[in-house]
């Protein structure tokens, strides 16, 4: 039996975790879905998934402080979760994994699943590491981060920055001190490094070999070295992106219908006062905005110029943008590619810094910092390449399913070489 488990206190991994369930479902194959909980739990209620949840629940309050004290956010020396709370979820989750015969665990960022897992003899399959895999950072593919944790990279020239944060990833163990410890009590295999904290033992790499720079054979041909979980893999499959099943509301297709440029401002999973910055940075610019507040309470500044609504269909929004902003997380930059959008990223942290510049490399997307936001957006709409960019992406995921080559290699498995072959995936 496959169990999906959602970190529902992200937009994103709950509604990949509702993709991946929807072609898996296709499939034929039967699953079950479990969480921690979370504000975006109901996403699932809505999807008409059944779930259940494991452990106390997770509060707005308590979602807002993980997702604060997240990796690249948070400080290194922590965990997310405290010592209680990890035995508390892996013993739960364990529990869970024998009553209902769970042979492969599939998870967003459910973490303490790595430790679960291990009790229980279940297969771990990761997607939340998204392309912050070894390959890029072997190849030294990682840019210089625009808001580095470490306070030695503040002031470091841009070529050492991205030097050292290439260089560390298996080689630190920042975030990892809380699940070590757990693991030592439960006699158990420990994580080794920052880079193992973010793999299961088999990571789905979501992204085309033409935006990643690294084939599928050259994904799947990675083996682990120190620093890592022995026998961890990786398998390329396409894009994966939530295409939430939400109508367009009828007021966002008509201010969308105006004439004249729309940004459309999707900050998920970042706090309101971030978010409101970003507002009022945009609002200087001869344009309407769109916000997509999500669980943020930011009604007092809507305006004729800003409209502010809740979560949102972004598959269906971003076609209709001359420009998305947001803070590049994997699924609304390749919402956007996939719709012929240009993107301008606000990174948070080292995986989304990574995100915007794959794209960036390209010409379809640019990174700014909150200071620059409105003069970066002014300069990506008065040039049209940004979108010509986007555009030639836009073909290219076109020809590829990411949900049903990311469900065949869950299912099975080894036919996840035939899935490369078949999407032209190891060219």
């Amino acid at each position: 039996m496959i169990c999906l488990l959602p970190h529902c206190a992200y937009l994103s991994e709950t509604s990949r975790m509702l993709e991946l369930h929807r072609a898996l479902t296709e499939l034929g194959v039967a699953v079950r879905v479990a969480t921690h909980g979370g504000p975006h739990e109901r996403l699932l209620a809505e999807a008409g998934v059944e779930y259940d949840v494991l452990g106390p629940g997770l509060s707005p309050t308590r979602a807002a402080a993980f997702v604060g004290s997240a990796v690249g956010l948070g400080d290194p020396r922590q965990s997310m979760y405290d010592d209680a709370e990890i035995r508390t979820y892996v013993a739960a989750e364990a529990e869970y994994f024998r009553t209902h015969k769970i042979t492969v665990a599939v998870t967003g960022f459910t973490l303490t699943t790595l430790l679960s897992s291990r009790l229980t003899g279940v297969r771990v399959i990761t997607e939340h590491a998204g392309s912050f895999v070894p390959p890029v950072f072997e190849r030294r593919l990682l840019p210089a981060p625009t808001r580095p944790v470490d306070p030695r990279l503040k002031h470091a020239p841009a070529w050492l920055a991205r030097f050292l944060v290439n260089r560390s990833p298996n080689r630190i163990t920042a975030y990892c001190g809380g699940f070590n410890r757990v693991a030592a009590e439960l006699g158990v295999e420990g994580i080794p490094s920052l880079a193992s904290l973010l793999l299961g033992d088999l990571s789905l790499v979501p992204e085309v070999p033409e935006v990643l720079g690294i084939s599928a054979a050259e994904l799947a041909a990675w083996t682990p070295g120190k620093g890592y979980r022995a026998g961890a893999q990786l398998r390329a499959v396409g894009p994966l992106f939530a295409q939430l099943d939400l109508p367009m509301p009828a007021d966002v297709q008509k201010f969308l219908d105006r004439p004249g440029p729309t940004i459309y401002l999707a900050m998920t999973s970042t706090p309101a006062a971030q978010v409101r910055t970003a507002i009022a940075e945009l609002s200087r610019l001869d344009v309407r905005i769109l916000v997509a507040g999500t669980i943020h309470d930011l009604g007092d500044l809507a305006t004729d110029q800003v409209l502010i609504k809740g979560v949102l269909p972004s598959h269906l929004v971003m076609p209709q943008v001359e420009l998305a902003v947001t803070t590049g997380g994997q699924g609304s930059v390749q919402t956007a590619m996939a719709s012929g959008t240009p993107l301008l990223g606000i990174p948070l942290h080292i995986e989304q810094d990574l995100n915007v510049a794959l794209v960036e490399r390209l010409n379809a997307a640019r990174r700014a910092r909150p200071t620059t936001l409105a003069a970066q957006a002014a300069r990506m709409l008065d040039d049209q390449s940004h979108r010509e960019a986007a555009e030639r992406i836009q073909k290219l995921y076109a020809t590829a399913d990411g949900p049903a080559e990311a469900a065949a290699v869950i299912a099975h498995p080894a036919l996840s070489d035939l899935v490369h072959r078949s999407t032209g995936g190891d060219t």
